[in-house]
């Protein structure tokens, strides 16, 4: 059993993780990261609960069909050109995924991380005060007509392969449903059993305060590097000194990369840059998550108004946001939300991380006492609690019951 275990990353991955660790342990557990905790990507995503997002980006086709996105100015893709250079290596492995045989054997592996999230977010807030902010509802996805809901097909078949069947509704069954949505919308396919978070930033906030409760303890430094004897870990190197400890885990999203460098691996894992805005004090929005395929963002009604997050850029950690991103974010709530009344908007972008397989890394690297949990692209809300859960039980030497080897950290090595 590890006497002192270091969790770097204060996102809902390593909150969840370290929540988990004081629950099935007695040992010390410190959370380190730069920014206090739910401020970094986990604080900018749509919120919802999407046990049915087991279909990768990568589905057949998509290299036929990507240089039309890129060009297309109403498409939610974009490109920092000058970045596209360094960009390529990665984007190439990534393409090379979009074949049936990996599309779904990566659903296959997305499945035991995200398929039960809702019963995980649960389990994870029982008996804190986070509880408050997780809700169990349906979640939707908006379509044009049959014909563009019949043109996801295939995502569907994955789906509908992993258990889960929409419920379809048409016509003047949408309006009654939801009323919030545009007459553009002919058909509406609705998951039961999902759910969403009214405040994902206050939510790991909450999170962090019942870890601190529970005997763990926070720390806002910057991690620099590992300090290693014969292999195993020994202490994290942060701009605060040296930490002890026999046990570390990296849940720091697309920030890991260069910390796995220092192991010797080097991880094909880029930045895909995100977007929401807030329409605070919203009215004549949706009641629950709608997706809008058309337009490819989530609108998830929250605490401070209506979240309406999207948009797919690839431009690297440096670059500052995009204003064309954000004004085609605006222009699809509008289509989509006609009725749509609010006061400020509050825009965000941020760092999704993406491995090139589009599958998280979840296990030790090598014997080294050094666990990665990162990687979760899409469904890093989603899966942080199931991912948390896994990686506190490896650390703890408890039972895992679900086949870690298309996780493996090691795979690229």
């Amino acid at each position: 059993m590890p006497e002192h275990v270091i969790i770097a990353g204060a996102g809902i991955v390593g909150v969840a993780t370290g929540i988990w660790l004081r629950r099935m342990s007695d040992a010390r557990v410190t959370i380190i990261d730069r920014l206090p905790p739910g401020e970094g990507t986990s604080h900018g995503n749509a919120g919802v609960l999407a046990a049915c997002s087991i279909a990768p980006v990568t589905a057949p086709g998509l290299i036929a069909k990507a240089p039309r996105m890129v060009m297309n100015p109403d498409f939610p893709l974009f490109m920092k050109w000058g970045y596209f250079p360094k960009l390529l290596p990665w984007l190439l492995k990534y393409l090379s995924h979009a074949n049936d045989a990996d599309t779904r054997r990566i659903a296959q592996g997305l499945t035991p991380i995200v398929s039960d999230s809702v019963d995980q977010h649960l389990s994870l807030v029982s008996e804190t005060d986070a509880a408050e902010w997780v809700v169990q509802s349906d979640y939707s996805f908006a379509y044009a007509d049959r014909a563009a809901f019949e043109a996801d097909h295939y995502t569907w078949g994955l789906r509908r392969d992993a258990g889960f069947e929409p419920v379809l509704r048409t016509g003047a069954e949408i309006r009654d449903y939801e009323p919030s949505l545009s007459p553009r919308i002919g058909l509406l396919a609705s998951m039961q059993d999902h759910g969403f978070v009214r405040d994902p930033g206050g939510y790991v906030k909450a999170l962090a305060q019942a870890f601190e409760r529970l005997g763990g303890t926070l720390l806002q430094a910057e991690i620099k590097d590992f300090e290693l004897t014969d292999g195993k870990i020994t202490s994290v190197l942060t701009d605060a000194g040296a930490q002890p400890c026999d046990r570390a885990i990296l849940a720091t999203g697309v920030w890991s990369g260069p910390l796995m460098k220092k192991l010797g691996l080097k991880i094909p894992i880029e930045t895909e840059r995100g977007y929401h805005i807030v329409f605070e004090d919203a009215e004549g929005g949706p009641s629950h998550p709608v997706m809008v395929a058309s337009g490819k963002f989530v609108a998830t009604p929250m605490a401070a108004g209506l979240r309406c997050a999207g948009v797919v850029e690839f431009g690297g950690l440096e670059a500052g946001p995009s204003e064309t991103a954000l004004a085609l974010l605006r222009k699809q709530t509008r289509l989509a939300f006609p009725n749509l009344r609010h006061g400020a908007e509050i825009p965000w972008h941020g760092h999704r991380p993406a491995p090139s397989d589009s599958l998280p890394l979840i296990g030790q690297v090598r014997q080294s006492g050094i666990y990665t949990a990162f990687g979760h692209h899409h469904i890093g809300l989603t899966g942080g609690p199931k991912t948390g859960r896994i990686v506190a039980s490896l650390v703890a030497d408890h039972p895992v019951n679900t086949d870690l080897g298309a996780y493996d950290p090691m795979r690229f090595s």
